[in-house]
């Protein structure tokens, strides 16, 4: 009989953030005792450093997730290039973030952005920046870096929300122009293309995430974050909790699926997420969005389409089937219906009663 891996309990253990030579390291302290070494052992690749009388392991997302330590604003080979004064405004910055309840993936982002212009900085206090200085930063980011339009409003957004809201500088942006953003229309796939998307995936799990990213046009964040309580079979509904905007809504489960989804769950048993991962965590997103590409791939569908693809193949479907346009905005939780209007751009059905000029001659 084998013996189980002991269970961790990451408040047993104090932990900082530091170097160990040249590696970035979480150290990791507690009062000796066999037992304990041994559960860490067990859990994570600790090591021993003689010189600092403590255990170590490499700073990762991962390990700062099991240690309970919040994750770095940047990557460590970044934050390795900014000044100390400026890293400091880094973390005011973040905390500003934080405080006004920004969701985690729009934190990343902004401070990932707002650390590229610290970086180029180098010494110079990113306080003292003029708008005449910002002005030519964003000309290098557009001629020197080749940033695309979308990459520069990005970037622009996050040092932005520098100074007006970290600083209070309310007119510092004023007379910096935004290049006009391209209008790119959403790509889909056929009705014919998602039937065979479903007909190639035969691992049940993979042909599930698929099924319900199309049927209830889901984004990917949210296909992961669902859980079994959110689902209420006999009303045939689903509870979309706190996604982007940290709004909630109701969308439909489509009957069709009802009894694969009983099976899944008899075979599955998952436990709180409807999709758990190997520890009964989430699904990670990364893995729902590999489990689409490999679909596309088998199905031979060439199409350079994302698994977002499925959200705008649901919406542009519904309106090709007469849906009124603000049921669908309220099914995918926009804010704006001109968000929801532009699939009208997509749809096929009042185009393809437009006949030619050519044809009346």
């Amino acid at each position: 009989m084998t013996n189980a891996t002991p269970v961790f309990d990451a408040s047993q253990y104090s932990c900082h953030t530091g170097k160990h030579d040249d590696l970035h390291v979480i150290w990791i302290k507690f009062p000796y005792s066999s037992d304990m070494v041994r559960i860490l052992r067990a859990n994570l690749p600790a090591r021993w450093s003689a010189r600092q009388k403590s255990w170590y392991v490499k700073d990762t997302v991962k390990h700062r997730q099991m240690l309970g330590i919040p994750e770095a604003a940047v990557g460590v080979r970044v934050q390795e290039k900014i000044s100390d004064e400026n890293f400091q405004e880094l973390m005011r910055y973040k905390n500003m973030l934080i405080l006004k309840g920004f969701a985690q993936n729009t934190i990343r982002t902004y401070c990932n952005e707002f650390a590229q212009l610290l970086q180029i900085l180098q010494n110079h206090p990113v306080q003292d920046l003029t708008p005449a200085r910002l002005q030519s930063y964003f000309l290098y980011c557009h001629q020197e870096l080749g940033h695309s339009e979308n990459q520069i409003h990005s970037r622009m957004n996050a040092v932005k929300f520098y100074f007006e809201k970290v600083l209070h500088r309310d007119k510092m942006f004023f007379d910096i122009p935004r290049p006009k953003k391209p209008q790119l229309l959403p790509k889909t796939l056929t009705k014919s293309e998602i039937k065979k998307l479903f007909s190639v995936t035969e691992n049940l799990k993979h042909r599930l995430i698929l099924q319900l990213g199309y049927g209830m046009g889901l984004r990917v964040s949210e296909i992961a974050a669902l859980r079994i309580s959110d689902i209420d079979s006999e009303a045939r509904r689903v509870l979309i909790q706190q996604s982007k905007g940290k709004k909630d809504r109701y969308t439909n489960l489509p009957e069709s699926i009802l009894e694969e989804l009983r099976t899944y769950y008899r075979q599955y048993r998952p436990q709180n997420f409807l999709f758990e991962g190997t520890a009964g965590e989430a699904h990670s997103v990364r893995s729902i969005q590999q489990v689409f590409k490999n679909a596309m791939r088998k199905a031979g569908i060439n199409k350079s389409v994302g698994i977002h693809g499925l959200r705008h193949s649901y919406a542009t479907h519904l309106l090709e089937h007469g849906t009124d346009i603000r049921l669908i905005k309220e099914l995918l939780g926009h804010h704006n219906i001109k968000t929801t209007e532009i699939y009208t751009h997509v749809s096929d059905v009042q185009r393809n009663k437009i006949q030619s000029p050519l044809d009346y001659l």
